[in-house]
């Protein structure tokens, strides 16, 4: 369901026809990378917040984390993650699937400055198996609700 969801969102696009569907589960960076056949850090994975003002994604590269102190700075409050069983109801995709095209109205959408050091990334379309190949550019285009750029993340061993 949430694929066609994400395939509605991009009908009419010349970017329409990018969505992968591969043959295995893509639900986590890890898995996405191996049913892709890319770097993990080439998976554009978006995670959800739920601020003061209401819900957040932020769409990093595969291998980064969010660094708590530059979150605090970012939105001026700590960083609280959307509870398992209420991400689809609040960003509009279940856990696994969320994606930073299509997303409920309100919800804020930040890509962070991780993914600037690639020409290629890779989001998921809806689903735990499904992605989409973009370059940056089309990223910043397609992105629903886009917030701006932000600097919230770091690598694991920064």
């Amino acid at each position: 369901m949430s694929v066609k969801k994400v395939r509605k969102y991009f009908e009419n696009t010349e970017i329409s026809d990018k969505i992968i569907i591969p043959s295995r589960s893509s639900a986590t960076v890890y898995l996405a990378a191996e049913a892709l056949g890319v770097d993990p850090d080439m998976i554009a994975k978006t995670l959800s917040f739920l601020n003061d003002d209401g819900p957040v994604a932020i769409v990093t590269s595969g291998l980064s984390r969010i660094d708590n102190k530059k979150y605090k700075a970012f939105f001026l409050q700590k960083a609280k993650m959307i509870a398992h069983d209420d991400v689809e109801g609040l960003i509009g995709f279940p856990p696994g699937g969320v994606c930073p095209f299509a997303v409920n109205d309100g919800v804020r959408v930040y890509l962070d400055e991780s993914l600037k050091k690639y020409d290629i990334v890779y989001p998921a379309a809806g689903d735990d198996c499904s992605a989409i190949k973009m370059t940056i550019p089309e990223l910043e285009k397609y992105v629903t609700n886009f917030s701006g750029w932000a600097d919230v993340s770091k690598m694991p061993e920064e």
